[in-house]
């Protein structure tokens, strides 16, 4: 365990790796070694500083992967400013009401990203926001400007940096995070150094980094996936940051680990799904990759197969965690067997608790038998930001963190996760778990996706619809043909009633799939009868 902050860390890790490249930015062609990272980082932390940014202040970053948020990043946490992640896909409702919730003083934002004209945004919510005090649009005269003085200011005189990041605590807030709520607002995630410093560390050691791994990060940065298990588990260990894209794009993922030599990647599924059905998959060479991590969402057992034998990844690792616990609590180890790390989340995390109860009553349950995922440790959250009441119905009064998911512990400590309890659907009486029936359905050879859920019934209460993806080719899928399929394999109850074929699935930026879309959408489709029955 470290008591450091991220900016002694970092400053460590500088003075053992210096010469070692720190951050590559693919589309750029730019690249930083970890002295000339850490320059950059201190400049702009004196900048931060001369615009009046102090300890416990705000400051929010809304834009996609580049190596000016990764800046940003270690200059807030040099001088205890509080960086506030947002959402690229934020419309401007959603970022007026972080700039509000979280009372950001200083806004450092892409122009325009992709069909998003953020500056115009900002200018329509600014009114309404009266914390903000300036706004900084990366590659404008002001980030120039602040970069430039930031730097000529620190030459001048380091004392400013060092002594705002001495009077630092490692239990500070450095980082508000806002979980994508599928009721209700987002709730800001309030995180300390101590919390994610030590969770990028623990994940890179059971990943095995060394400063001779170069990491190809395409997850985005303003998740937990990117910033901490990407960022944060590489300056930890002196290992390089790559960036293959601002966004993730399957074609410049698979080049820049080819062009880098990463030896490691990183993605959700779907990510991994998209790489592998890449026309020109073959032809990149991939034999540098040595491991990597998936997480985000359940990971397919037929996907992590894959990935393994036709990208190399012999050592890949499966991670589970939520972004209010910093993010990682269990993961699966590289000499894990192929079984538990495609069937299970791994075993708990060094330093951390986990346990498995019963929703209903709070007591564990035992090992083999369902309930809901519990953890304690370094990594639980501060709380969420000026929310004590949602903070009291996440973490109770022993400090278990309630992460809302259903799982099964073995004997061996290994967690296989079945579900959410909000995705459970109850079809008379019965409680169902669609992660178990999307696990059969990848065993169909025409079906490259499948979601589960529960829609209204009038008879049962609840009953299942899936959505699937096709094959390139395949037949599109009625319920008739995919109950001939599961019957004799899936109980009767847990066989789908609907089928409804799409292209791709309603998704949250990090690529996690929204059920809740999905449901108002096929009630619907039900509705209409635009579903096969």
């Amino acid at each position: 365990m470290s008591g450091d902050t991220i900016g002694d860390n970092l400053d460590r890790t500088v003075a053992a790796h210096g010469d070692r490249d720190a951050v590559v930015d693919v589309a750029s062609g730019r690249r930083w070694t970890y002295t000339e990272f850490a320059a950059e980082v201190d400049g702009l932390a004196a900048g931060l500083l001369q615009r009046g940014v102090r300890t416990g202040d705000r400051v929010g970053i809304w834009a996609p992967n580049c190596p000016e948020w990764t800046m940003v990043q270690y200059a807030t946490a040099k001088i205890g400013a509080i960086l506030v992640n947002i959402n690229p896909a934020y419309r401007s409702h959603e970022l007026q009401y972080v700039l509000e919730q979280a009372g950001i003083r200083m806004l450092v934002s892409a122009a325009a990203f992709k069909t998003s004209d953020y500056a115009a945004m900002i200018e329509q919510v600014r009114p309404n926001c009266p914390d903000l005090e300036s706004v900084i649009l990366l590659g404008g005269e002001g980030w120039q400007a602040l970069v430039a003085d930031g730097a000529a200011a620190h030459a001048a005189d380091p004392s400013a940096v060092a002594s705002a990041q001495a009077a630092l605590s490692m239990d500070d807030p450095i980082n508000i995070q806002y979980t994508s709520g599928t009721t209700g607002f987002p709730k800001g995630a309030t995180l300390s150094h101590h919390n994610i410093l030590n969770n990028g560390y623990f994940v890179g050691e059971l990943c095995h980094y060394t400063e001779a791994d170069r990491v190809c990060i395409p997850v985005p940065f303003y998740h937990c996936f990117g910033m901490v298990m990407g960022n944060l588990a590489c300056t930890s260990h002196g290992a390089a940051m790559v960036i293959p894209a601002p966004s993730f794009d399957p074609k410049a993922t698979l080049e820049a680990v080819q062009a880098e030599r990463c030896t490691s990647l990183y993605g959700v599924p779907t990510m991994f799904i998209a790489e592998l059905a890449d026309p020109d998959f073959e032809r990149y060479d991939l034999s540098s990759l040595r491991t990597g991590i998936m997480a985000g969402s359940p990971c397919p057992v037929e996907v992590m197969k894959q990935v393994i034998e036709q990208m190399g990844m012999a050592e890949v690792s499966i991670c589970y965690g939520m972004t209010e616990t910093s993010p990682v609590s269990l993961q699966t180890r590289a000499d894990d067997t192929i079984d538990q790390r495609v069937s299970t989340v791994g075993r708990v995390g060094p330093h951390l608790e986990v346990k498995i109860v019963d929703p209903a009553t709070g007591l564990t349950v035992p090992r083999g038998e369902p309930g809901e995922l519990c953890t304690r440790g370094y990594s639980v959250m501060l709380g969420y930001w000026d929310n004590p009441e949602k903070t009291a119905e996440a973490i109770d009064s022993a400090r278990w963190m309630h992460t809302g998911d259903i799982g099964v512990m073995d004997a061996d400590g290994y967690v296989a996760i079945t579900g959410r309890i909000k995705d459970m659907v109850i079809r008379g009486g019965e409680n169902i778990y669609p992660r178990e029936i999307e696990e059969f359905l990848y065993t169909h050879p025409d079906i490259l996706d499948a979601q589960v859920i529960g829609v209204p019934d009038a008879k049962y209460g609840e009953e299942l619809m899936v959505w699937v993806r096709m094959r390139e080719g395949a037949p599109d899928l009625d319920a008739a043909t995919l109950r001939a399929y599961c019957t004799g394999k899936l109980a009767h109850y847990k066989i789908p009633r609907y089928v409804h074929v799409v292209d791709e699935f309603p998704m949250t930026v990090t690529g996690k799939v929204r059920k809740i879309e999905m449901r108002e959408k096929s009630i619907e489709l039900i509705g209409r009868e635009q579903v096969t029955e």
